[in-house]
């Protein structure tokens, strides 16, 4: 791996470098741009969180089945990697804000029509899997938009902050989220859990059009036809000093260990839990993610960010072992804390090396790029942990599945091996340093 942009190259980027560390944590929320921002993401994360949630037990109650969870990895594989790659050569073309717009928009319409369903009794597992699509397609759509105007309502020496500080309040939407999901379902059923995601996703659409900030990508000259431009984000990566690092040790710890979508099932598997053993896991997990993310912000002064992602990943696969070894749904939450913390600190630092060293008119389909490694090894761990758990049993194809507890602990330490190639073939990541 060369080391090509794996630091600012201008005195002006040095010294904004220099000076990020000394910013307090709360900087970027003085800017009124990076607070409209905010609330658009915070609300795009409450619904997000919601439909794993709703759609997660709803399958699951009426399947009864880990292996039915599991194929929504399979949904998602299937649609999510051309809209991921479209979405990053959009983003370095067109408005932003009016991209997040539009695709929050067309999740708030699914949503309503679930409702709608959920309302009539009309629902089945055929909606469930189509409407995840569809989400699955417009949310990835967005999300280089999103994550690539964060850079541009905050200026440099914010970046680290902005990057940390929307991630830390977002997860704390996501402790919010499941427990008043617990709550709604159990005052008003799952269909009044479907009309509140329904309503949760309309101030995400609106947010974006507010920001005052230019959507328009800057340095950006649009030639030649679209594989040709989604290649050249592909040979910019591939040519970068530390992201492949970053995208092998993401692939890594998350095809063998990827857990939230089949918390259900692994609530029911390990503790015996209903929707309230659900929600408490999902809260937990956000909890430590919100603790993660207070880390990273003292940890701003620790340059050797490529070693603090592998020491978190290490810390992580250690996690995901030991909450296959508990039986206890108490420990089995302080456990999943833990693995929130570890997976938020990976999360919010990767996510702030590749903005840190990218260029704008690439930002875009870096940040693409980063999410394809990210949802296809989401999903293929969703596949990973649903049909090795549950079972597969599909003509000659019969496995009877290893258990939700064999599973996560085998998943740990496969984790744990990838990690340590990783680390051994990386040395760019191993010595990358920021400030």
């Amino acid at each position: 791996m060369t080391n090509s942009s794996a630091n600012p190259s201008t005195d002006e980027g040095t010294d904004a470098d220099a000076q990020a560390h000394r910013l307090p944590a709360w900087a970027p929320f003085l800017l009124p741009d990076f607070r409209l921002y905010w609330v658009g993401s915070l609300a795009a994360v409450f619904t997000n969180q919601l439909v794993v949630l709703i759609t997660g037990v709803w399958l699951f109650q009426a399947t009864g089945s880990a292996t039915q969870l599991g194929a929504i990895g399979l949904v998602q594989l299937l649609v999510q990697i051309p809209a991921i790659l479209w979405g990053g050569t959009l983003a370095d073309e067109i408005d932003r804000k009016r991209l997040m717009a539009l695709t929050q928009g067309i999740t708030a319409t699914v949503l309503g029509v679930l409702a709608l369903l959920a309302v009539t009794n009309s629902l089945a597992p055929w909606h469930i899997y189509a409407s995840i699509a569809v989400m699955s397609m417009s949310t990835v759509l967005g999300q280089p938009a999103r994550q690539a105007l964060n850079a541009a309502v905050v200026p440099r020496t914010h970046l680290m902050h902005a990057v940390t500080a929307t991630q830390l309040t977002q997860q704390f939407g996501s402790i919010i989220a499941p427990l008043i999901f617990g709550l709604v379902v159990y005052f008003g059923g799952l269909t009044a859990a479907f009309v509140m995601t329904a309503l949760t996703a309309i101030p995400s659409a609106i947010m974006p059009l507010l920001v005052r900030a230019s959507g328009k990508p800057v340095g950006v000259q649009v030639a030649g036809s679209m594989p040709r431009r989604v290649w050249e984000g592909f040979v910019y990566v591939s040519g970068h000093g530390i992201l492949p690092g970053l995208f092998l040790l993401d692939i890594g710890m998350t095809v063998f260990t990827f857990y939230r979508q089949l918390i259900p099932a692994l609530a029911s598997g390990l503790f015996q839990g209903g929707p309230g053993a659900v929600s408490l896991l999902t809260s937990a997990n956000a909890a430590g993610a919100v603790l993660g993310a207070f880390v990273v912000l003292f940890a701003a002064r620790y340059r050797a960010k490529g070693m603090l992602v592998v020491y978190v990943t290490i810390a992580f696969s250690v996690a995901v072992f030991l909450f296959g070894t508990v039986t206890s749904l108490w420990l089995g939450t302080i456990v999943i804390i833990g693995m929130g913390a570890f997976d938020s600190v990976s999360m919010a630092t990767r996510q702030a090396m590749m903005q840190l060293t990218t260029p704008d008119q690439m930002l875009g389909r870096t940040l693409s790029l980063g999410t394809l490694v990210a949802t296809t090894a989401n999903n293929v761990g969703t596949l990973w942990v649903g049909f090795i758990a549950g079972g597969l049993h599909l003509g000659v194809l019969q496995f009877e599945g290893l258990g939700a507890a064999r599973t996560m602990q085998m998943g740990g330490v496969l984790a744990l091996i990838c990690t340590f190639i990783v680390w051994r073939l990386a040395t760019s990541l191993r010595s990358y340093r920021y400030p």
